[in-house]
């Protein structure tokens, strides 16, 4: 294609869009390319600087849910035409919740200081997991040494059972804390059984009789 045709044919684009070099986001657009392939779709975006355009159109595998994005560099089209135009005011992107977004950062931050901490106090792998478990749902947890210190008040000391649950006084939140680790030593325990079961091979079940038949064939053997 010489660069006075593609001239040209840049030129009859725009008077087929019947639009001021721009695409209305919405709007239904067809296109046939160079390689004589129609394209109808869904203006998703259009860039007049480098002409291209981004149509969503219908999925081809014909999956309802899903769509296919073509981008289309209008420059190597035919033909263009608007099919229908979009009247529908666009809807504004809700504004970001700057102060919840740093009040997450903050709690991120202070989550990662408090396992540094027990990395650095040489905590057990049991003892993390049950901080970890308590952090989700109470903020007010910290490490004193190897010791898990919620509210102030109640102490967990390794190895982190229920037992080992302790407060000044006795008071709702021990009870509390103390229902916290025994539902998780049991969700633990719990865990680790379905993961030793898991990795028990049937090949290994299989082992005692495959020895067993082996030993016969031999004593047959040795007997012929």
């Amino acid at each position: 294609m010489s660069p006075t045709s593609t001239t040209n044919l840049q030129g009859s684009i725009w008077k087929m869009a019947g639009v001021s070099e721009c695409f209305s986001i919405g709007s239904i657009v067809a296109c046939k390319t160079c390689y004589q392939k129609e394209i109808e779709g869904e203006v998703l975006a259009f860039d007049p600087q480098t002409k291209m355009l981004i149509l969503k159109c219908p999925a081809s595998s014909g999956r309802t849910p899903l769509n296919d994005v073509h981008m289309v560099n209008l420059s190597m089209v035919s033909d263009v035409q608007v099919k229908r135009e979009a009247t529908a005011p666009l809807e504004l992107p809700q504004s970001l919740n700057l102060q919840r977004l740093n009040t997450r950062v903050r709690n991120q931050i202070e989550e990662k200081k408090r396992l540094v901490t027990s990395l650095a106090a040489g905590v057990s792998p049991e003892g993390q997991k049950l901080f970890l478990t308590i952090s989700k749902t109470i903020h007010d947890a910290t490490w004193q040494g190897p010791n898990i210190v919620v509210w102030n008040q109640v102490i967990i000391s390794p190895p982190y059972t229920p037992e080992n649950v302790k407060a000044p006084t006795e008071c709702q939140a021990l009870q509390h804390i103390r229902k916290v680790v025994e539902k998780h030593v049991k969700d633990m325990a719990a865990a680790e059984a379905v993961s030793r079961v898991g990795t028990s091979s049937p090949n290994a079940q299989q082992q005692p009789s495959q020895s067993s038949a082996t030993q016969s064939a031999q004593q047959q053997a040795a007997s012929n």
